[in-house]
């Protein structure tokens, strides 16, 4: 029992931790690939935030094609990083050099899931009609429109109800439930 009363609040922090910092390096990643204004303040938030990590990085690892591959390989680092130390706070019989393949699932589920909590924060703003000049708004636009803009062709607004956005949010749920188990399984994931 004391064993498993200290181990789940570790598990919780390092989870938390990595999670958060990891989620924001993602978001770096994102707002690079859709040319987002870095203007906007939670834009430069961002990038001061995760600068530190990324400046040393980018002299080895360079962009391609406009992404910030860099910010790519340092959000699966940071899986890895945090798969591998609940492995060793869990106390589970694997290596933890084995992470690494355990955090490609994790690095896909990331990316699914910002989306699909971003779709869902625009949704939800689109209730109380935010001003459409707030950065967060603008921001938000911008990460959901390569997934929205799909959808908003294929779903026209139903007598002022735009649907479209269910659609996205299915679609993306079935790609996690589809997609993440059988990567899960090629690389046998404990996570």
């Amino acid at each position: 029992m004391t064993n498993s009363y200290l181990l789940d609040p570790l598990v919780f922090l390092v989870q938390t931790l990595f999670g958060l910092y990891t989620a924001v390096v993602a978001l770096r990643f994102l707002l690079q690939w859709v040319r987002a204004d870095f203007y906007n303040p939670i834009s430069q938030f961002v990038v001061k935030i995760t600068s530190p990590v990324l400046r040393p990085l980018r002299r080895f690892i360079p962009g391609y094609g406009g992404l910030d591959l860099a910010a790519l390989l340092l959000v699966w680092l940071l899986i890895a990083v945090e798969y591998g130390l609940i492995a060793m706070i869990a106390g589970l019989d694997r290596s933890p050099l084995g992470a690494f393949g355990w955090a490609i699932p994790g690095v896909v589920e990331l990316f699914i899931n910002i989306f699909l909590f971003s779709v869902l924060i625009r949704v939800i703003l689109s209730w109380v009609n935010p001003d459409p000049y707030n950065p967060a708004v603008a921001l938000l636009d911008r990460i959901t429109d390569p997934v929205m803009r799909p959808a908003q062709r294929l779903i026209r607004p139903i007598g002022g109800i735009d649907l479209s956005p269910m659609l996205v949010m299915i679609g993306l749920v079935l790609l996690n439930m589809l997609l993440i188990p059988p990567l899960q399984w090629l690389v046998r994931s404990p996570f």
